[in-house]
């Protein structure tokens, strides 16, 4: 694993959330550790689609979030930054209420590269709503 050069923790993710998307979303940061971030959200009103179920972008947007925060859980020695190359999200259920919760974790950190998985699930059941992969591009200042 890179070493880590930024010390994120629960409080400064879940600052860093308020007044941002994530903080929009309801996204509560639970738990940071070298590789490893996870969150929840509370179903709500604004969250759900007309059809009645969790907008699938809410569901793939909280995913995302905690893998890029990930991110400054493992940057590698004189990283300055990162950007995402590529995300993927598989949906296998959804929810009217309740709470989502999501684990993501480092499954690949390179120098250059870096691939994060995230698992959504209903917090009440442990039900997996969605399967989450993305490739993020580590960035060196230019010499």
């Amino acid at each position: 694993m890179p070493k880590t050069s930024n010390n994120a923790s629960v409080e400064s993710l879940n600052r860093a959330n308020d007044g941002k998307l994530p903080g929009h979303l309801g996204l509560v940061i639970t738990a940071v550790e070298p590789g490893r971030v996870a969150g929840r959200f509370e179903v709500r009103p604004d969250l759900v689609a007309h059809i009645g179920f969790l907008f699938a972008g809410a569901v793939l947007t909280v995913a995302d979030i905690l893998c890029a925060y990930g991110v400054s859980t493992a940057w590698p020695e004189g990283a300055s930054g990162f950007t995402t190359a590529e995300v993927k999200c598989n949906f296998v259920g959804t929810l009217r209420e309740g709470a989502a919760i999501c684990s993501a974790s480092l499954l690949h950190g390179g120098r250059t590269t870096q691939v994060w998985d995230a698992a959504v699930e209903d917090e009440a059941s442990g039900r997996l709503l969605a399967a989450f992969r993305c490739t993020q591009i580590i960035l060196y200042p230019r010499g």
